[in-house]
């Protein structure tokens, strides 16, 4: 039977991707040379926060996540990122493969969350593997599981992922509105003749700071 190990090599942004995709690229080893037809390949990833430092700036932007500093003993705890499926073709000893990773700068979810409140530094994540492995040996074919101990940790540059963001959305993020909303600021626009989405809400922002006036008693 095959005894599989993995190596993450690194990740970068897919040139020829139509939407935001990081490749990650493993290496697959098989411990006895013994040769492999296939694999059913499926990878976890998890970002593990609590394994990297942050600075106040950072902290800020992450109370939203995880509270206050003070309660990140309590808080700061693994979150999913992905989980891919890929087809590993046939190979004897080792292989080396991208992995295409979608990505979203969608700010509702927890990991597009994190990754825009990081300026600088890695993503510290782990890849989990699971999947079947298919090979031919003197007695015919035979299929095994990938082993549940062969995760790997790997820490992703914070500025892989701004550069791919950068590529497809430069300098902007989402944020998803309901419908309502959407009209109202429809609305304030026109009554201001604001020209975009992005001058409507800096307008507003700027209403907000303004001191407001108290009425006497």
């Amino acid at each position: 039977m095959a005894e599989l190990t993995f190596e993450c090599l690194g990740a970068r942004p897919d040139p020829y991707g139509t939407s935001p995709v990081l490749l990650f690229k493993l290496r697959i080893s098989e411990m006895d040379s013994a040769p492999v037809h296939a694999v059913a390949l499926r990878v976890q990833i998890r970002i593990e926060p609590q394994r990297r430092r942050y600075d106040e700036h950072e902290a800020e932007l992450l109370t939203h996540l995880f509270g206050e500093r003070s309660r990140w003993g309590d808080t700061l705890k693994p979150m999913q990122f992905t989980t891919v499926s890929i087809m590993v073709p046939s190979f004897v000893g080792s292989t080396e493969i991208d992995v295409p990773v979608p990505c979203t700068y969608d700010l509702e979810v927890a990991a597009g969350k994190y990754f825009h409140s990081l300026s600088d530094g890695v993503v510290p994540m782990a890849l989990m593997f699971s999947g079947t492995i298919f090979s031919k040996g003197q007695t015919g074919f035979w299929v095994d599981q990938v082993s549940w101990s062969s995760d790997v940790n790997y820490q992703l540059p914070i500025a892989v992922w701004q550069g791919l963001m950068n590529t497809y959305f430069p300098g902007e993020a989402w944020v998803r509105l309901s419908k309502d909303t959407i009209d109202e600021l429809l609305r304030y626009k026109a009554r201001h003749a604001i020209p975009t989405w992005d001058a409507a809400m800096t307008s507003l922002l700027e209403r907000a700071r303004e001191p407001v006036e108290e009425v006497a008693p």
